[in-house]
């Protein structure tokens, strides 16, 4: 609805019966606000078509309202949709509180951190956003020294802010293991690469904490590389031993597919002849055959999360001072088998 002349923030709080601050945390911050109330006022702001001066808004807040989000590069062709999925979790909860979110790419030959500076510097932004945290994240070093507000996917170390949000990998993949030490499998392994990331050996953390658990004999496999044929090169490999496992847990849904190749190039039927469960819940993983028993990402979650923690720093001036772990949410499908 197009906005009336002359409608004032006062106006929409005597239509709706609220104060003036309702109406603005309603604008500015509405995590504040019980989702009845947020509803009302919501409903009646529309109604009269009010829309607030953003620029006098800025002015009076010192804010701009806007959240940095470094992004990795990307292949257009192959896209990562799993973090296309978060992005789009992050616009929308920024969006919601009343912030847009400004994707951030250095130049060709330009460190990460020099490209945050240049932000800083000009005051363009009011906080950082930032992913795929490593153990000892530069980005995360930089920004603690310069003392600017941010918040991550993924947890920081002791000693830097604890702005972080993460996904319990851990109890995630514990789980895992109980549904297929209660489906009666003894031998069980899981596939990792050789990269060095924090997310995948929390989730091997988890499969040695569920085979501890459930006093199975676990094995533990990596493929070299990304490679798809590396993948399943090494998985063909296990499965030809003489104690092959019954069941693998795949530390990720691309890994699980080179699972599905290896099985079918070895005459395994996955669900029956090998149980398969995997981490991501990346959109492919309903459509293979058998679909794949996996775990979920709670992005809106973590989004809803992340937003919240930074608006806590930016416009109440209190920085959290523990990370947050959300559960993942497992969904089963036929091939955890029987």
């Amino acid at each position: 609805m197009a906005a009336r002349r002359g409608v004032t923030i006062e106006d929409v709080a005597r239509a709706a019966g609220v104060s003036r601050q309702t109406i603005s945390n309603a604008l500015n911050a509405p995590h504040r606000l019980k989702p009845e109330t947020l509803e009302r006022v919501s409903a009646v702001i529309e109604e009269l078509g009010y829309s607030p001066d953003q620029s006098a808004r800025s002015l009076k807040s010192g804010t701009k309202r806007i959240i940095a989000y470094p992004t990795a590069a990307d292949d257009p062709d192959n896209p990562n949709p799993l973090m296309g999925g978060f992005l789009e979790a992050v616009v929308a909860s920024a969006g919601e509180a009343g912030y847009r979110i400004l994707l951030l790419r250095p130049r060709p030959g330009q460190s990460e951190e020099r490209a945050i500076d240049e932000l800083i510097a000009a005051r363009s932004v009011d906080a950082f956003l930032l992913s795929d945290i490593l153990r000892d994240d530069a980005r995360v070093a930089h920004l603690s020294a310069a003392g600017f507000p941010f918040a991550t996917f993924g947890r920081t170390l002791p000693e830097q802010p604890q702005a972080w949000v993460d996904v319990d990998s851990v109890q995630a993949v514990i789980d895992l293991v109980g549904l297929l030490a209660a489906r009666g499998h003894r031998r069980v392994a899981f596939l990792a690469t050789t990269r060095d990331q924090p997310w995948m050996e929390d989730r091997r953390d988890g499969f040695r904490a569920g085979v501890r658990r459930h006093g199975l004999v676990g094995q533990e496999y990596s493929a070299p590389g990304d490679d798809p044929a590396e993948i399943v090169a090494a998985t063909r490999e296990l499965l030809r031993g003489r104690n092959r496992p019954t069941a693998i847990v795949a530390g990720g849904d691309w890994l699980a597919l080179g699972v599905y190749s290896a099985a079918r190039e070895e005459g395994i039927e996955i669900g029956s002849g090998l149980a398969l469960v995997a981490f991501d819940d990346l959109p492919v993983t309903r459509f293979l055959q058998p679909a794949l028993t996996t775990v979920r990402l709670p992005l809106r979650q973590i989004a809803q999360a992340l937003v919240a923690r930074l608006l806590q720093t930016v416009e109440d001036g209190v920085a959290p001072q523990a990370g947050l772990l959300l559960p993942g949410e497992l969904v089963i499908r036929p091939s955890l088998g029987a």
